[in-house]
Order: C-alpha cells, then sequence, then structure tokens
C-alpha cells in the first residue's frame, strides 16, 4: 500500500516541479528575479542534491543584494555530505561580491583542493572558474587535473582561457596540442586559431605561430606543422611560401594527391598571383601521372594566357587546344576540355557554328545527368551568343526540368528568364523569375530579384517598353563581348530616357563595362551618381560595393574604400554584398579576420 501511494504522490509532484522549473527559469531570463527566488526556494528545498537549483537560487539572491541569504543557504548546503564542490566557489564569489577578497580565495583554495581527491572534479571546477571570469584558477583546476590523470585533456578549455586573457603564445600551444594528440580536428583547430590571424605577416600573433611551428616541425617532423604552415602562408597571401610547403607535403605524403596544390593554385590564381599560380600548375602537370590531372592543370594555364591576350597568344592558345583535343579525344572523362574549347571558339573567337557543332558531338557520349546537363547548358549559353534564342531555350528547359530541385536546374531556370528577356518576351522572363526569387542560392535569387524589379518597374512605367527593349540590346551586346556597342546603346538610354526607372540601371551597366574597358573616371562618375541621385533604390548597395572595389582594387584609394564599404555595412545589411563588404572593410581597418 505504501508503493501506491507513494508512487501517486510522485506522479502528482513531477509535473508541478517542473512548472516549477519552468518558471523559475523564464522569470530568471526575464530579470525577475523576485519571483525567481520563490520557486528556486521550492526547488531546493525538494532537491537538495540539484546543484543546479542551488544555483539558480544563489544567483537570485545575490541579483537582489541578498547575499546573507545566499551565505546562509551555501553554509546548510556544504554542510551536507559529498557536497559538489563548485558551491565552494559559488560561496567564494558571495564573498567577493561583498568585497571580502580575502575569505573568498579561502573557498577557491577549497575548492581546487577538492581536484587532489578526485581528478574527474577538474572540469566542473575549471568551468565555474572560468564562468565568474576567475581565469588563474581555472587554469589551475584545467591544469592539475591534467596533471593527475593524463587521460583528461582539457586542452581546448585552457586554450580558449589563454586567447581570452591575452596570451596568444600559450594558446596556440593548447590548440597545436589537441589536434596533435588527435583530440580535435585540424579544421575546428584553425577555426579558433583563424579569429587571431590578420593578412599582415609582421603581425605579431602571426609571427608567434610560424614560430610555433618551425619549432614543432624541427622538434618532431610532421606533415601537419606543414599543413598549419602552409595555412599560414595562404592567411598572409605569401603564396610561393605556401607553394614550397605543399611541395613539401606532397614529396613526403603516402599516396601523393596533387589536389592541395590544385587547390593553392586556384587561390592563387583567384588573388591575382598570376606566377605562383603558373609555377603551381606547371608543377601539378610535370608530376601528375591521373590523365584529367594533367588536363586540369594544361586548362588552368590556358586561362592564365587568356586573362590579358594579345592576338598572337589567341592563336597560340588555339593550336594548343586542338592539340589537346587531338591527344584525348572525345570521351566523357575530359569533358571540360570540349567545353573550355567551346567557349573559347564562341566568347574569344567568334566562332559559335564550330563550339555548336563540337558539343552536339559530346551528347552522343555516355554521360551521366549531371555531365549531360553542364554540356546543354555550355549549348544554350553558345546558342544565346549566336542569337538563337528558341533553340538555347530548349537546353535549358531540359535541364530545368532533369534537375528541377538542384541549384543547376535553378541556374538553368534562370538562363530561360535571361535569353526571354533577350528576346523581348518580358512576360515569360517575369514569369520564370518569381519562381526563383526563392531560390536556394543567394546569387540566383539576388540576379532574379534585379532583372525582376527591372522588367516589371520599367513595364509599368513605358507601356511600350522602348527604354527596357533598349536596355536588353545592351545587355546582350555586352554578352556577345561587343563592348563598345553596348556601351553606346546605354549612352543613347542616359541621353533619351532621363529620369525613368531604367536609368540606375543604365548607369551601373555602362559603369561595368567601362571599367573593363579601363575607362576608370568614367565607371567612377555612373557610380557616384547612382548614390547621390538613387540611394533608396535597389542598386544603391551594388554601387557603393562596385566604388569599393574600384577604389580598393585599382585607384589605390583605400579611405574612399573604407566608406564605401562601411556605408553598405550600416545601411545595407541585407545586401548580398553586406558579408563581402565586412570583411573587405575591417581588412582595411586592420582587424584580424575570421
Amino acid at each position: 500500500m505504501r508503493w501506491i501511494i507513494l508512487l501517486a504522490v510522485l506522479i502528482v509532484s513531477h509535473p508541478v516541479s517542473a512548472q516549477d522549473d519552468f518558471l523559475a527559469k523564464q522569470y530568471f531570463n526575464d530579470g525577475d528575479f523576485k519571483k525567481a527566488v520563490v520557486f528556486y526556494e521550492k526547488l531546493a528545498e525538494r532537491n537538495p542534491r540539484r546543484t543546479d537549483y542551488a544555483e539558480g537560487l544563489v544567483a537570485c539572491y545575490q541579483q537582489l543584494e541578498q547575499y546573507d541569504k545566499a551565505q546562509a543557504f551555501l553554509f546548510k548546503s556544504l554542510s551536507l555530505p559529498n557536497v559538489y564542490p563548485t558551491l565552494y566557489i559559488e560561496m567564494g564569489y558571495n564573498y567577493a561580491l561583498q568585497d571580502f577578497p580575502e575569505k573568498a580565495e579561502e573557498y577557491y583554495k577549497r575548492a581546487l583542493a577538492k581536484i587532489d581527491e578526485n581528478p574527474n572534479y577538474g572540469y566542473g571546477i575549471g568551468f565555474r572558474f572560468h564562468k565568474y571570469v576567475l581565469l588563474e584558477h581555472a587554469i589551475k583546476a584545467y591544469s592539475r587535473a591534467m596533471e593527475l590523470n593524463p587521460q583528461l585533456d582539457y586542452n581546448f578549455q585552457l586554450a580558449r582561457i589563454y586567447g581570452e586573457q591575452g596570451d596568444v603564445e600559450k594558446m596556440y600551444e593548447s590548440y597545436l596540442q589537441l589536434v596533435s594528440n588527435g583530440k580535435s580536428s585540424k579544421s575546428n583547430v584553425l577555426r579558433n586559431i583563424d579569429d587571431f590571424i590578420t593578412s599582415d605577416a609582421e603581425h605579431e600573433n602571426n609571427s608567434a605561430l610560424k614560430r610555433i611551428l618551425l619549432r614543432r616541425a624541427q622538434k618532431s617532423p610532421n606533415l601537419l606543422w606543414n599543413e598549419l604552415l602552409s595555412w599560414l602562408f595562404v592567411q598572409q597571401k605569401q603564396y610561393n611560401s605556401a607553394f614550397s610547403q605543399e611541395k613539401a607535403i606532397y614529396r613526403r605524403a603516402e599516396g601523393g594527391s596533387l589536389q592541395r596544390l590544385q587547390g593553392l593554385g586556384n587561390l592563387a590564381l583567384e588573388d591575382k598571383e598570376i606566377e605562383v599560380a603558373q609555377d603551381v600548375f606547371k608543377y601539378i602537370l610535370e608530376n601528375s601521372r591521373d590523365p584529367v590531372t594533367k588536363l586540369n592543370a594544361e586548362l588552368n594555364l590556358i586561362d592564365i594566357e587568356l586573362l590579358d591576350p594579345s592576338p598572337k597568344q589567341l592563336q597560340q592558345v588555339q593550336k594548343s587546344f586542338q592539340e589537346l583535343i587531338q591527344y584525348y579525344g572525345y570521351r566523357s572523362q575530359t569533358l571540360q576540355l570540349q567545353i573550355a574549347y567551346a567557349n573559347f571558339l564562341t566568347f574569344r573567337k567568334d566562332d559559335p557554328q564550330n563550339a555548336v557543332g563540337m558539343l552536339k558531338k559530346c551528347l552522343e557520349l555516355p554521360l551521366n545527368r549531371y555531365q549531360r546537363a553542364y554540356t546543354k547548358m555550355a549549348l544554350g549559353d553558345i546558342l544565346v551568343f549566336d542569337r538563337k534564342f528558341n533553340e538555347a531555350l530548349i537546353y535549358f528547359t531540359q535541364t530545368q526540368k532533369d534537375l528541377k530541385n538542384d541549384v543547376l536546374g535553378q541556374n538553368a531556370r534562370f538562363k530561360v528568364a535571361q535569353t526571354s528577356f533577350y528576346k523581348g518576351d518580358f512576360d515569360w522572363a517575369l514569369t520564370q523569375l518569381k519562381v526563383l526569387r526563392g531560390s536556394t542560392s543567394q546569387l540566383i535569387a539576388n540576379d532574379a530579384m534585379q532583372l525582376s524589379l527591372l522588367i516589371s518597374d520599367n513595364s509599368l512605367e513605358d507601356s511600350t517598353q522602348t527604354a527596357l527593349k533598349k536596355y536588353a540590346r545592351a545587355d546582350l551586346l555586352a554578352y556577345q563581348n561587343k563592348t563598345q556597342e553596348a556601351i553606346t546603346v546605354l549612352k543613347d538610354i542616359l541621353e533619351n530616357h532621363k529620369g525613368e526607372k531604367v536609368e540606375d540601371e543604365a548607369l551601373l551597366k555602362q559603369g561595368k563595362l567601362l571599367e573593363g574597358t579601363k575607362n576608370y573616371e568614367a565607371a567612377e562618375f555612373n557610380y557616384q551618381k547612382i548614390v547621390e541621385f538613387y540611394p533608396n533604390d535597389i542598386l544603391a548597395d551594388d554601387a557603393h560595393f562596385a566604388l569599393g572595389e574600384l577604389y580598393g582594387n585599382i585607384l589605390n584609394e583605400p579611405e574612399k574604400a573604407k566608406r564605401h564599404y562601411e556605408k553598405i555595412i550600416y545601411d545595407y545589411q541585407d545586401s548580398y554584398y553586406f558579408p563581402q563588404a565586412r570583411k573587405k572593410y575591417r581588412v582595411l581597418r586592420g582587424d584580424a579576420i575570421n
């Protein structure tokens, strides 16, 4: 009968305790400590062994400056057998709040002494000291626990504390010990170290990490140290030094993968470190035995040749492509070669007919659905260049249907809208774009929104869509690399359609084209006009970012660049450019970039 009564009491009391727990936390989080303390007193009385309730009650007393009540409660709790040692810290902290540092220190020492009895207390005690920003005590707790039990590893906690103290060298040592012992992944450690590294190789934090890594590499040779040195050199944009580390890794690693070198070459190329990128891809070409890897290196080297080619270089590139086609032939494994050559013929040699024939021949190969989709997308792009819009739409629509829920399928839908725009079928373009404004790809969604607003705004304003048709023509001419013709059409819009919705679009588009022709002063004028006259329109953030890039990368006026990035950060927080602007602003300001 007793068990039945006890069970009934437990069933009734459990929902009450759960509700009290919820209310106590809710009031505490809301800052209503007078109400929270009522529930924590009940909970602590019913559950004297629950340290979370004890800590909650003490925190409420302290927030209400009822230190005597907190002290009385803690004395009572500490008199219980097998008390959890963090309550000594709570007592010490309660004395510290009353400005009794000696009494506080007495209880902190009692907590630390408990680690000698049981090293597993180290984590809870260290965590509680860390919570109260008693960092030296937290270090003692974690260090003593690891000393007594080498199986325990609190290097991660120590590293964070050293970082908060500004002791960067000790922080690095703790993180490196973690990854060296296999207790943490390299990527996790790098995420934490990254907060303290800048792009300045002379910065004291960078120098400290380099010094520690070199010391470890000399003491115990390990590819890990080479990998971390390579990472550091990349952060500092010292790609040549990173290349030296990557060559050492490749020579010493089992299996000899060139994937890391490929990634380094791409980074160097993206950062316009052309000579280093060229050396990396040549090294891959010389050392790879894999035909596909060798081909990718060849294509990267061709991309470098095409950055600013002379007519003679274009002839040499065409010869290189022909030799590669002859060597590799038509194979599904080397499809990237045919697509690259088709794009070269179209966009560099104005020969879309041969390019179309080549890609149609590729579609006869045994391709998987992604290879087929990439080929159709490339073919559609070339057909648009050749103004064969209807045929291009067929290939884009097929890809859209075949990869409906894939980013590539969404990109194909955008191509359908864009091609319809070039064709002058604005209604159908708008139908496709409305779907894409919710795309999983932010870039596609952003492009879709801009094109959608361009069409809808200018259709409402001008039922004949005269300016919109001119803009579509200019956009197509730009796509066809007929830059000067596109600039002329945009000039016509700016002269004959002043004050219309299309004006800021025409200014931005023309500005980009003028930049491409190195007419930077004219481009700057266009962007400035947008930020001055259209500060609240959708393209204002584009213009600010374009000015930031122009001043920062070309005109060497970092202070002006910083002002435009700052404008995006404070006034256009929903902008697609917000993350890039914030990072570039912090670099210009000299912050460590995370």
